[in-house]
């Protein structure tokens, strides 16, 4: 009864189950507490009527160092650089309104010189209209005779 049982090959069609262990993760330790290496010393003082006092010695309490302080603040600095960066701009500013005044004056003088010529030259197209010889009649009248609107000298 407890012999092993034959199967033949072909019939075996179970696949075997492969497990894989789940890695442990190791979480941090907390921080510990950071204790005192030394238990400060217990101090007993007697006082001049017989009573003996006894607790912890204190040491004094150390100021926070001074920080050095700028001789000029911050603050000052900048003030400058604000003062100095609108000095820069009104120098601008004056030398653009100059370069505008300048050229508003050049332009006026040139419509000035322009309004002379051309004012001098309609004039003397004017005056020498009655003078030139070519093309047209000159008629001298000193002591004409007008007869049925004839001209006779």
């Amino acid at each position: 009864m407890n012999e092993p049982t034959h199967r033949h090959p072909a019939t075996v069609t179970a696949v075997p189950e492969v497990h894989r262990p789940t890695p442990i993760v190791m979480r941090p330790e907390a921080p510990a507490i950071v204790q005192p290496h030394t238990v400060p010393s217990v101090a007993s003082v007697v006082l001049p009527d017989g009573r003996i006092v006894t607790g912890y010695a204190v040491d004094p309490v150390q100021p926070e160092p001074v920080t050095a302080k700028p001789v000029v603040s911050r603050a000052a600095v900048n003030i400058a650089f604000g003062g100095v960066g609108f000095l820069a701009v009104c120098g601008g500013l004056l030398m653009l309104t100059t370069f505008i005044a300048a050229l508003t004056a050049l332009i006026t003088q040139l419509i000035t010189l322009a309004a002379v010529l051309f004012g001098g030259w309609i004039a003397v197209q004017v005056f020498t209209a009655g003078r030139h010889s070519g093309g047209g009649t000159t008629v001298n009248i000193r002591k004409a005779v007008i007869k049925r609107n004839h001209f006779h000298r």
